[in-house]
């Protein structure tokens, strides 16, 4: 919270239950914010830190003045733009001074114009290394540039630019535009790709969630990974351009991201390809996340998740590269990474509609070694996965649709360990029976390891 320093009031009306703790009244002491004071700004606009502090003015009571005091505290510091802030009441003095006037000072310590760093990224089982400089607040009003360079462990590397502002000093809603170039091979696919692509986002919060509205216009080359690449896939590579508009909606209330043991999470994506360029599809994905304690710190979990998508040009599929793929050691288990669906030659074709289920029992480590410290890191994972993809004929009829979903469904099941990596990955040793599985798909029955901050 910060330091409060507050000049002692006298004698102060307090009362007291037996088997309850001292109330000391707060509420009964009158008090009236009088001078509000910013101390420490160099570069940065006094209409912003005002705009974030103004609300201490409508306090009434001391205690209610101490709250607002402090949400203006956390509101600073969400900004980005402060190493740290401290705050300082005390009875108000000059001209305006009043028996129950308060004056509160706020002091800040502004970031550097230019901050630098090297960091490590975690994908799905994939890591870069991150290069970054930053400039925050760059004219005053918590914009920021950032400039990022990564190269990764699996041929990926890429950089962008990226310029944001919020929207009258609220970091919650915001205006972010970048250019950027990424570049990486996909294996199980036999393609590498580059893309050159400009971006235009706003995202804000509502009461029911986060939003992201974005266009993005991206010049794309494939290249076939080697010569014996499937012909469908060479028969893909070249360049293409995709312009397209994208809503994502996020609603978390999981009490954590990595291994949650309780709340719920709702994704939603919805992509419209054809605003100019060559590329025309509408695509839609949805994921759905619920956990539930229960006896012995125990926690039951289900992962849903499904996609569909059609090309809007009837002389041309959907390409290889916007595509849905399935499979993986953590999402569907007992499957290499994207081996499920469609293959040519090997090679992984993905499909315009998907389905994935699992069911999760998450428990703590037999005989509790390291309870209280290390050993909270682990969880032992029993689950079972279902899922299917497949390319969709629309003009048949959807019950046809769904026997055939549903007599190539694949199934797995199995056992092993999880690890939290902080609050922003897990590691998975799982031992995985692949149960239901058809031609063509690529099986890991077995040991089967896998890294990444997103799961099912």
């Amino acid at each position: 919270m910060g330091t409060v320093h507050a000049k002692d009031m006298g004698p102060v009306e307090r009362t007291r239950n037996e088997g309850q703790d001292e109330d000391f009244g707060l509420d009964g002491i009158p008090a009236k914010v009088v001078n509000v004071h910013i101390d420490g700004l160099g570069r940065t606009k006094d209409d912003l830190v005002m705009h974030e502090v103004r609300d201490v003015f409508k306090a009434s009571s001391f205690k209610e003045m101490v709250k607002m005091a402090h949400d203006a505290k956390l509101r600073l510091e969400r900004l980005g733009i402060f190493k740290n802030v401290g705050i300082f009441i005390d009875t108000s003095k000059g001209a305006n001074a009043r028996k129950d006037g308060y004056d509160i000072t706020f002091e800040v310590n502004e970031m550097r114009r230019v901050v630098g760093g090297v960091n490590t990224l975690v994908g799905n089982n994939d890591a870069s290394l991150l290069f970054n400089l930053r400039a925050p607040n760059t004219f005053g009003r918590a914009e920021k540039f950032v400039l990022e360079y990564s190269h990764g462990t699996k041929h990926s590397s890429g950089f962008n630019v990226n310029f944001t502002k919020p929207f009258e000093a609220n970091p919650d809603a915001k205006f972010t535009a970048g250019v950027y170039q990424n570049q990486g091979d996909y294996p199980w696919s036999g393609y590498k790709e580059t893309d050159r692509g400009v971006g235009l986002d706003i995202s804000f919060q509502s009461l029911f969630g986060a939003h992201g509205l974005k266009w993005e216009g991206v010049w794309r080359e494939l290249h076939p990974l080697t010569r014996t690449a499937a012909f469908d896939v060479r028969e893909q590579c070249g360049h293409s351009l995709k312009s397209s508009i994208s809503h994502t909606y996020v609603r978390d209330r999981r009490d954590d991201p990595v291994i949650p043991t309780s709340g719920s999470m709702l994704k939603i994506v919805q992509e419209y390809a054809g605003l100019g360029g060559d590329v025309q599809f509408m695509k839609h994905n949805l994921e759905f996340q619920i956990s539930k304690s229960l006896i012995f710190d125990t926690v039951l979990q289900l992962s849903l998740a499904g996609g569909v998508m059609k090309s809007l040009n009837p002389n041309k599929d959907v390409g290889i590269n916007d595509r849905f793929y399935l499979g993986g050691p953590l999402t569907l288990r007992g499957f290499n990474m994207k081996g499920v669906g469609p293959h040519t030659d090997g090679c992984a074709m993905g499909g315009e509609a998907y389905g994935l289920a699992g069911l999760h029992l998450y428990t703590p480590l037999p005989f509790r070694p390291g309870r209280g410290g290390f050993g909270d890191l682990f969880r032992t994972h029993f689950f079972v996965n279902a899922g299917n993809l497949t390319n969709i004929d629309f003009e048949k009829d959807s019950r046809q649709t769904l026997e055939h979903l549903y007599k190539t469904m694949r199934l797995s099941y199995g056992a092993g360990i999880v690890l939290r990596m902080g609050r922003i990955a897990r590691m998975e040793l799982n031992y995985c029976i692949p149960f239901k599985v058809q031609a063509g798909d690529s099986v890991n029955q077995g040991v089967q390891f896998g890294i990444g901050v997103t799961f099912m």
